[in-house]
């Protein structure tokens, strides 16, 4: 129940639980639209659960993907590793998501910063919205990092058949593409952020000239 549970994996009485990190998202003017929850995995001889506070569009796209499938699971290492492979899959589609609001912010804040409509206010709220979505890519890389370290265990901890690792191939190419993703993206809204700052500065510093010199004038006798 705890949401901050790290991606992890334990066994206690025969039973063995697995945590899993998966994308989710809130509303979008929360402080961290795009974040991460946990999904419990828990198994026992013929016995496999998933639990999670939150629906999540990965488990109902997980369900229907398996069911349009028709072949079920092989046994319940095939389900947790085709768990992994959708976890990555929709961070990758996440990520997409959270780039084109990047897109969009930027766009509305080179329109404030355009020199031909000095006019125009920097927009706070595309910036405000940078500053979430930073948070949110914070959350992505740390919990992606975290289900990798954790994947690279349970191979060893498992037992993998021949159609096994090759699936846990497919999982590890997927979950690099979206960490190597999701790390650019947090370098490229860093740099965005930089520049930005860097605007707002000199155009505060020419107001304060500007503000300068008209008291200066407004200083002399008419």
């Amino acid at each position: 129940s705890d949401t901050d549970e790290r991606a992890r994996y334990e066994y206690d009485d025969g039973w063995m639980l697995i945590i899993l990190r998966i994308p989710y998202v809130k509303e979008i003017r929360s402080r961290t639209p795009y974040t991460t929850v946990p999904l419990g995995i828990i198994h026992k001889r013929d016995v496999t659960i998933t639990v999670c506070n939150f629906e999540t569009n990965m488990m109902l796209d997980f369900v229907s993907f398996q069911q349009k499938r028709g072949e079920g699971f092989t046994d319940y290492v095939d389900m947790i590793f085709r768990l992994f492979l959708c976890s990555a899959v929709w961070y990758l589609k996440r990520l997409k998501q959270i780039n084109t609001l990047i897109e969009k912010a930027k766009r509305n804040l080179d329109k404030g910063v355009d020199k031909h409509n000095l006019d125009q206010e920097v927009n706070n709220e595309s910036l405000i919205g940078l500053s979430r979505l930073q948070d949110s890519l914070t959350y992505f890389v740390t919990s992606i990092r975290g289900n990798e370290n954790l994947l690279a265990k349970l191979k060893f901890k498992l037992q993998v058949d021949e159609l096994d690792a090759d699936l846990i191939e497919d999982v590890n190419i997927e979950m690099s593409q979206a960490r190597e993703t999701a790390s650019i993206y947090t370098d490229i809204l860093e740099s965005t952020m930089d520049t930005y700052s860097s605007i707002i500065n000199n155009n505060m510093n020419t107001v304060m000239r500007t503000l300068t010199s008209v008291s200066i004038i407004m200083m002399f006798p008419t």
